[in-house]
């Protein structure tokens, strides 16, 4: 970002309670000084003196009468109108960059083909070229920045460890790259996590403490949130499930191993079965869309399947059912509040769901799935943004030190 967006000096938090002072407010909204000392169970002189300090530094503001509960009227605390969050979602095959207000609620956003494969200094070159568009149209003070990224990440370190599918990311310094170029406090994470996390603090799973996400794209992986936190492993692989082996004598993966999930049913794998099955005639309609295209995607297979074209149809059920059995072992071990289904993937809708509530309703134990809700995402490209940009709040509302 240019130096006429950088954020000059970044606000400080510097105690426990104005942490979930802000976040409280992030979470929930603006709240009356009397809910606020409820919720947070601070005396009325301790509230205050917090609340003096988060105005000063211009993190809060006060001002608008809440609602009345009887005798004289509180007033409203708010996060300040223009604090803004970058939250950038980085996938194989595309890049989504949004900015948000304090609330990580989207206030723009751009989306593109990106390929991640074409390296660090290519990507976020375009990654930063897109912050500055977007920040353009809203703009106000950057205390934070996030950036979800395909592959296992060190949270701790802020760079991607051994990326399968992201030739020269190894090692290199994102977290410091970013905070360099745009002057502020940024979050690196695998894309996944961003994702769990954007559904649980904007989507279908607002709220709750135990859930899976679940991510078909190009690749294939798990966002696992226990206790209201992400769960991210010793070395940040957790949820790894894109290559849990289902079959020693299975297709070749690009991690280089054979028979993974993602070997069966990730955007590529659907991509190389669908143009088999063209090729060979056993599909009329994905014959003619590789005709007419040159190059067939996921996307097709949905569209022929959704056609009533049975070869198609039976690539998603396959897929699905597939995908349910590694999902129903997750439920089983650690029994989700919820289980959500994103990704470009996904995009198969409902058929893709079928398969993968009926494996997992018939594998796993009823006690665990008896008020198991399996759903699509809510905010579709937009989760893995939300979600880093929540990250980054997390972050930018932590006192520092």
């Amino acid at each position: 970002m240019s130096s006429a967006t950088g954020s000059g000096q970044q606000p400080r938090v510097v105690s426990g309670r104005q942490s979930e002072l802000l976040g409280l407010l992030r979470d929930e909204g603006a709240m009356s000084r009397v809910a606020l000392g409820e919720r947070l169970e601070l005396p009325r002189a301790k509230l205050t003196a917090e609340l003096a300090r988060l105005v000063d530094v211009g993190l809060v503001q006060v001002g608008g009468p809440a609602a009345s509960r009887g005798g004289r009227r509180s007033t409203l605390v708010h996060l300040a109108d223009d604090l803004r969050v970058l939250g950038v979602d980085v996938g194989a095959t595309s890049v989504t960059v949004a900015v948000t207000d304090g609330r990580c609620e989207v206030l723009e956003s751009r989306s593109e083909d990106c390929d991640v494969r074409s390296g660090p200094a290519q990507v976020l070159s375009r990654v930063a070229e897109l912050a500055d568009v977007v920040y353009a149209k809203a703009s106000g003070r950057l205390i934070g920045a996030g950036i979800g990224l395909p592959g296992p990440v060190s949270f701790r370190d802020g760079m991607p460890v051994a990326p399968p599918i992201m030739p020269g990311w190894d090692r290199y310094p994102v977290r410091d790259e970013l905070a360099g170029r745009w002057g502020c406090p940024v979050t690196v994470d695998n894309d996944v996590n961003a994702m769990a996390l954007g559904e649980r603090h904007a989507g279908v799973a607002r709220s709750l403490e135990d859930l899976i996400f679940v991510k078909v794209g190009t690749g294939i992986g798990c966002g696992i949130v226990l206790g209201g936190k992400v769960y991210r492993g010793v070395a940040g692989t957790a949820g790894d499930i894109g290559h849990i082996r289902l079959d020693d004598f299975g297709p070749a993966c690009a991690c280089g191993e054979v028979g993974c999930l993602e070997a069966y049913f990730g955007g590529s794998a659907l991509a190389r079965d669908a143009t088999t099955l063209a090729r060979s005639g056993r599909s009329v309609a994905l014959a003619t869309a590789l005709h007419d295209k040159g190059v067939l995607t996921a996307e097709d297979v949905g569209t022929a399947a959704a056609a009533g074209d049975f070869a198609a149809a039976n690539l998603v059920r396959e897929g699905g059912r597939r995908l349910g059995h590694v999902v129903a072992s997750l439920v089983s071990f650690l029994n989700p509040g919820m289980v959500v289904i994103g990704g470009g993937v996904s995009r198969l809708g409902h058929s893709l769901l079928a398969e993968v509530r009926s494996a997992v309703y018939r594998r796993s134990l009823p006690l665990a799935t008896g008020n198991l809700p399996i759903v699509l995402s809510e905010l579709g490209e937009l989760a893995g943004v939300t979600g880093a940009a929540w990250s980054a709040t997390d972050r930018a509302f932590s006192p520092a030190g």
